[in-house]
Order: C-alpha cells, then sequence, then structure tokens
C-alpha cells in the first residue's frame, strides 16, 4: 500500500501535477476619503487610519479634495477603490447628497462604506456613520455663548459662518445646534437659512478655511456692524473671521464660537480670540473605521451604532477658559492634552 502511493505521487509529479501550499489570507485594502489633505482634521483623521491599518495589515489608499467642496475627486476616489477591489472605504463627503449614487454603487459591488464625520444625506446611504455628535456639538457652544452673554441674549445680533453653498449634513448640524443652544427656532432642522429670529443678521459660506472665514465675515459686517456673536463651522474659519473684525477694530465687540478642538484652535480660546470650542476626535474615528473595515473583511459583520443613537459616537467636549454654571466643560489646558493638528 505504502509503495503504491509513493508510486503514485512520483507519477503525478512526473506529469506536471503540483500540490499547492495552504492558502494565504487574502491582503484587505482599504480606501480613505477626505474633503482635504492640508486641514489638520483631515491630516490628523489619515494619521490615526495610517497607524492602525498599519498595525492590522491593511493596505491602505488615501485620496481628498483639492478643496473643502470639491465633490468630484471624491466621486472619481470612490471608483478608484471599486475598481482597485477594496474592501471598504472611509469617507468625509463634501456634498453629501451628491455623492450617493457613487456611493450606492461601491456597496452594490460589496464594499463596507463608513461615513467619517459627516453623515451622508440620507444617513442610511453608508452602511455606518463614526462621527462627532454634531448636533450637540453646536449646541454646546450655542449654549455657552447664550449663558455667557445672559441678559444680552435677547439683544444679540448673531452672524452664521458656515461650510458650502450644498449644506453638507456636519454644516447643517452645527447651524441648527447652535441655534437650538442659543435659544433661536431653527425652523425646518435640516435646511439652513429659512429661520426668522430677528437676531439673526445673516449666513455665509466659508469653505472651512482661514480666507472664506474673512471674506465671509466681511460680508456679514456689511449688513450689520453691530455683529456680537459669531458662530463658525470650525477654527480655520473662526480664525479669518478675527482676523477681518480685527483689521476693523471690532475684535473686541465679537463673541466667536467654533467647533474643532485642534491645537491651533484650543490655543486661540486660550489666547482669548475664540471664546468656546467643541472638541472632536478624528484620529479615533479614522482608526475606529479601519477596525471596522478590517472585521468586515474578515467575518463579514458591520458595525453598530451606538446605544441610543443613528451612528457611532466618537465623543465631543467642549473647552473653554470662561465656564458657565450648568454646562460641563474643560479648560484649555485639558483640550490641549487632547488636541490634534
Amino acid at each position: 500500500m505504502k509503495k503504491s502511493v509513493v508510486s503514485a505521487a512520483l507519477a503525478a509529479l512526473a506529469i506536471g501535477v503540483v500540490f499547492a501550499a495552504p492558502a494565504k489570507a487574502a491582503d484587505v485594502s482599504a480606501c480613505l476619503i477626505t474633503k482635504t489633505d492640508t486641514n489638520p482634521f483631515f491630516v490628523k483623521m489619515k494619521e490615526g487610519a495610517t497607524a492602525k491599518a498599519k498595525e492590522l495589515g491593511v493596505t491602505l489608499k488615501a485620496y481628498a479634495g483639492k478643496i473643502d467642496g470639491d465633490s468630484e475627486s471624491q466621486v472619481a476616489a470612490v471608483e478608484s477603490c471599486i475598481a482597485e477591489g477594496a474592501k471598504g472605504i472611509l469617507i468625509a463627503a463634501s456634498d453629501t447628497k451628491g455623492i450617493v449614487p457613487t456611493i450606492k454603487k461601491a456597496r452594490d459591488a460589496g464594499l463596507l462604506v463608513i461615513a467619517l464625520d459627516t453623515p451622508l444625506d440620507p444617513a442610511n446611504a453608508a452602511d455606518a456613520t463614526f462621527a462627532t455628535d454634531n448636533l450637540l456639538a453646536g449646541k454646546l457652544i450655542g449654549e455657552w455663548a447664550n449663558k455667557t452673554l445672559g441678559a444680552k441674549a435677547k439683544d444679540a445680533k448673531i452672524g452664521f459662518l458656515d461650510l458650502t453653498p450644498s449644506q453638507p449634513t456636519v454644516d447643517v448640524l452645527r447651524d441648527q445646534g447652535f441655534m437650538i443652544g442659543f435659544g433661536i427656532d431653527p425652523k425646518d432642522p435640516n435646511k439652513i437659512g429659512d429661520e426668522t429670529d430677528p437676531r439673526i443678521v445673516g449666513h455665509d459660506v466659508t469653505n472651512g478655511n482661514e480666507e472664506g472665514g474673512r471674506k465671509a465675515m466681511e460680508n456679514l459686517l456689511q449688513k450689520d456692524s453691530s455683529i456680537n456673536v459669531i458662530h463658525t463651522i470650525n477654527e480655520p474659519a473662526a480664525i479669518g473671521a478675527y482676523q477681518a473684525l480685527k483689521a476693523v477694530g471690532l475684535e473686541k465687540q465679537v463673541l466667536i464660537v467654533s467647533v474643532d478642538g485642534g491645537c491651533p484652535g484650543v490655543k486661540s480660546v486660550k489666547d482669548g480670540v475664540i471664546g468656546a470650542t467643541s472638541q472632536q476626535y478624528p484620529l479615533m474615528m479614522a482608526a475606529l473605521g479601519v477596525e471596522a473595515i478590517k472585521k468586515f473583511a474578515d467575518t463579514g459583520e458591520k458595525p453598530k451604532p451606538t446605544e441610543g443613537k443613528s451612528f457611532f459616537d466618537t465623543g465631543v467636549s467642549l473647552v473653554t477658559d470662561k465656564p458657565v454654571s450648568g454646562l460641563k466643560s474643560i479648560d484649555t489646558k485639558e483640550g490641549t492634552a487632547k488636541c490634534w493638528g
């Protein structure tokens, strides 16, 4: 019996039959697509994704729009990820509605799609969302501004420095959250600009950068130079607003609040340029997203939302050195220990 087995094996080799080694596990590849590759928030997001991918043995490709609002580059990136056979996509979408058909193509091709920071519209167009509670982030700075002004809040003159004309969900949530926190009826909570509260001077867009913030602030000052509260979509826009105010000697007149919690932003809070900011944690978002793609590739299991919410909440903290009664916050020392960028 033993001789016949050996003979058969030798015969097989003679006619070119090869006994294959055990198959190796398939490589897992993932894509990270951000709005830009210059905003410190997305730089930190890429850092978190890259480190976690290296740890887990995941091949990561990173893509970004040329500027905040460049959806065409993001669409092209999703299509590249599909063609390259990626297992999953992490995306902070610039146009949360416009990119949905392309995201559907990716999901139909079997990719796991996770929205980072900015929910798609509708949110269930992605398999999951890992994000700050952006509505809460807005509420925190809105309530802080209201309590800081005290009795003067009823006569406030408020300007909103938003993101882009397409009104991505992150923009809407922070904007409307601020209104709710401040005590303004936002009317349609899914839309910016339909409010009728006489305290609102107006809205302008910034593309999330300093230059945009400066120009938008200048535009709002032309409408009403008595503005005394400014809500900004992020800290780069807040810095631009401050520069515009300082250029005309109005920097001490206006209370600026923002969202991000990057190290430059926290320093601006410490320096008194920004009154308060809501700190979010992009490194955690991206790292958890890579973990979820790896788990999906290995087991087919998709991530679940935080209990009681429709998304996975990665946390938010109010950062200010001027705390107000009844509102939990951390100071800039603690904010610096947790900041990014």
